[in-house]
């Protein structure tokens, strides 16, 4: 199993600065948090399971480790996990020094589930439901030492969303470990604050567009709210309005000029609002957002008055070995995989909301989001509804700057409900954002239950087909929009989608393909969000070891075959793909793949060839796909029993060669990978990478049917998130871990594989301090 928490000793925690706030950090745009004083509350924290007095101000802390934040209260692997391993009271302590007195709170981003916070031995706040961020004002800042104490219930019995006071966390999808999870800050902010800013744009399409401000401050003052935008260092207009009480509502104008939002050129706007009072700013804050105009209809889904057939995946937030408990770096990952890698134009933030780093990523990126709130399957009692209520408005309000998000899920995801439930959840999302539609995914035990009253669009989970059976979809229903938000998963095809299943995962890639071509057939659709984008933890129907094997791409983030039909969908003026849907090894199959081999690949002709020699041309697989904008090709690759050629595809578009790639059979010349996704990180203790471990052929293509053990050994001043030892017959030939620099001087960090047959490869990742790029 994992060490999740950080390798240091107690002298070595108090020598890099434990007992005091480290690293200066802004608030995070948008977003109600500390003023730009405020500091990260990552390195380090002590921690250790909950025990009478464990909040008060002179409790003995010796047998407390030190641990950075994010933090998951449990070690972890990639599978297997034990949900009685953090189903307790935990408690987090924080020493931290101020200098004065003057007003401070705190903001955490995310802590499962539920939390008390106590301030020099007092409780000052409690918050339920671990999605959502909450901020605790600190009444008893002394100037000197203090002692944040956090007390996280992680236990399953709690009536607060997706979880319910019976059964246990096998009975919905997916696994939830205890921590906080998510950043937390503290820091000094004005005697008077902007506790929010909504900015809408409205009239995106017309000459005379402009931008809608809703400013709520946190008590009246005397003076005006100031608001400037500006797009590319630019500014495009300014407005300005006086205070009377505590929200402010005015309306910038002259933005014709301004660049729109869209998928392929998501162009942001940044919004400076100040609050003065005659000549002084009381506070500001930067917050962003995005001009466009995004529509659902009985005709298609169309952005800035285009038809845009939505492209698309669902995500959980779970890693291996840390939970959801990874730096921000890591979560807007998922975001490039999803848009860069494979294409995907919207996401669904299933079953809750996700890290506002996550979105921001989406927002840079051109990624369209669906976000729902917590729950699945299920509706509790009534203090359980007044709880879901409450997410909505968390929800919405933390997360309506985004240009991103197009919909909000106000129904819990597959439940009946009440019908008036529902409806207080859509009215209450519509009357916080009234620019965006709502909508919840509906399962066929519940689609007939939709009445239209509570959503706008018509979205449902569509497993008609079931193993077996040919692929169908249902068809969409007429007079409303409709989206579907879930299909294939373990439902259609094989129960698992293992890499080491090769016809299971070359299934699951035809699936995949055939239910977007489906969705691209009728422009009633307005899109397909297939199920799903990463393997998960769950101990639910049809898990294996408490694995969830859906994703296009294992728990590790590293593509299966299915990815190669999403990397596939792109321009070729882009970027040119050729994936082959099988494993070029005749360790199996001694005379390799066999006729009808899939090739994805958005080419317009594949030439092969072995060793060198011409083989033959690919045959375009049109007549399945008929409505793909790159179907897949079939190759006859049948090799004489003994050879082990190499394989080359060249690929061929506008009639020139736009890409060539070749495979080696020959498992003598294979290598060990050992790849950061990034060359530097922070250290400032909250920054991490992924480093993902494969075998690999000569030309790096990975190697899925490789076993045996790889050895991982770690040096510099960090952590190692992940097995020491890797098990690449249980993980298909490639896994990932991840490093987290601790808070210090710069310096670098050496990862050494080792492999019996591989040899040793090495990744290094440098640490530097101050800001380094994200994407």
């Amino acid at each position: 199993m994992a060490d999740t928490q950080p390798r240091l000793s107690r002298r070595g925690f108090l020598a890099a600065g434990g007992a005091a706030l480290l690293g200066v950090v802004a608030g995070s745009a948008g977003h109600a948090a500390p003023g730009p004083d405020s500091v990260r509350l990552g390195d380090f924290w002590l921690f250790g399971r909950y025990e009478d007095g464990a909040t008060e101000l002179g409790f003995d802390e010796i047998d407390l480790a030190p641990v950075q934040l994010p933090h998951c209260v449990t070690p972890l692997s990639w599978t297997g996990w034990d949900p009685a391993s953090w189903q307790d009271r935990w408690i987090y302590r924080k020493h931290f020094t101020a200098a004065t007195t003057e007003r401070h709170t705190a903001r955490f981003d995310g802590v499962m589930t539920n939390a008390e916070v106590h301030l020099n031995g007092r409780l000052v706040a409690t918050h339920e439901g671990g999605y959502l961020p909450f901020e605790v004002e600190l009444p008893d800042v002394v100037a000197g030492d203090n002692v944040l104490a956090v007390v996280v219930d992680g236990r399953w019995a709690l009536d607060v969303p997706p979880n319910l006071p019976r059964g246990d966390p096998s009975v919905i999808d997916f696994y939830q470990p205890a921590g906080i999870y998510r950043p937390a800050t503290v820091g000094a902010v004005p005697r008077v604050q902007l506790t929010d800013v909504f900015a809408r744009p409205a009239d995106v399409l017309s000459p005379g567009r402009s931008l809608h401000l809703t400013c709520t401050l946190d008590a009246p003052v005397a003076g005006q709210v100031t608001a400037s935008v500006r797009q590319a260092g630019r500014e495009l207009a300014h407005g300005a309005a006086p205070i009377r009480g505590t929200t402010v509502e005015f309306a910038v104008g002259g933005l014709d000029g301004v660049r729109l939002w869209d998928v392929d050129d998501p162009a942001l706007c940044e919004v400076l609002v100040t609050v003065q009072s005659g000549k002084h700013a009381l506070d500001q804050r930067v917050v962003r957002t995005g001009f466009r105009d995004a529509r659902f209809t009985t005709e298609g889904f169309f952005l800035n008055g285009r038809r845009l057939k939505l492209f698309g995946l669902n995500r959980h937030q779970w890693y291996p070995f840390a939970g959801g408990a990874l730096p921000e770096r890591v979560q807007r990952r998922d975001a490039e995989i999803l848009r860069r890698e494979l294409n995907c134009t919207m996401v669904r933030c299933s079953h809750y909301p996700q890290s506002s780093a996550f979105l921001d990523a989406c927002d840079e990126l051109g990624l369209l989001v669906w976000e729902e709130i917590p729950g699945w399957g299920h509706v509790g009692d009534d203090a359980w509804q007044r709880r879901n209520l409450a997410d909505v408005e968390g929800m919405v309000v933390r997360d309506r700057n985004h240009p991103s998000i197009v919909v909000w899920g106000t129904r819990v995801n597959e439940a009946n409900g009440s019908t008036a439930l529902y409806q207080r959840t859509g009215r209450l999302a519509r009357q916080l954002d009234p620019s965006r539609p709502t909508s919840g995914a509906l399962a066929s035990t519940t689609l007939g239950r939709f009445a239209g009253s509570d959503v706008e669009v018509l979205a449902y989970n569509d497993y008609t087909a079931r193993r077996g059976t040919p692929f169908r979809l249902r068809p969409p229903r007429p007079g409303v929009p409709y989206l579907v938000t879930e299909t294939i998963g373990t439902l259609a095809g094989a129960r698992a989608s293992r890499r080491t299943d090769s016809s299971s995962v070359r299934q699951q890639a035809e699936l995949h393909a055939k239910a977007h071509d489906l969705a691209a057939a009728d422009d009633r659709y307005c899109g397909l969000l297939a199920w799903c984008a990463f393997d998960y933890p769950s101990g639910w129907q049809r898990s294996v070891d408490g694995v969830k094997y859906a994703g296009v791409s294992d728990i590790f983030r590293i593509p299966k075959p299915a990815a190669a039909f999403y990397a596939s969908q792109v321009d070729p003026a882009k970027r040119a793909v050729v994936e082959p849907g099988f494993a070029w090894d005749f360790t199996d199959r001694p005379s390799g793949p066999g006729p009808g081999a899939p090739i994805w690949s958005n080419c317009e002709r594949l030439l092969l060839f072995l060793d060198g020699r011409p083989a033959g041309e690919a045959r375009s697989r049109r007549a399945e796909f008929p409505h793909l904008p790159y179907p897949p090709f079939a190759a006859d690759l049948v090799v004489p029993k003994g050879r082990r050629p190499e394989l080359r595809i060249d690929g061929y578009a506008s009639g020139r060669l736009v890409v060539s790639r070749r495979f080696s059979g020959d498992r003598g010349l294979d290598v060990l990978g050992c790849v950061p996704d990034d060359p530097e990180l922070r250290a400032d203790g909250g920054d991490a990478t992924r480093v993902v471990v494969a075998a690999l052929d000569r030309y790096g293509t990975l190697r899925a049917g490789t076993t045996g053990e790889v050895r991982l050994t770690l040096t510099g001043p960090g952590e190692l998130v992940g097995d020491p030892v890797l098990d690449f017959g249980a993980t298909g030939g490639a896994a990932a871990v991840w490093l987290r620099p601790f808070a210090g001087p710069p310096g670098t960090l050496t990862l050494t594989a080792r492999h019996a047959k591989l040899g040793s490869a090495t990744a290094t990742v440098r640490l530097v301090a101050g800001r380094v790029a994200t994407s």
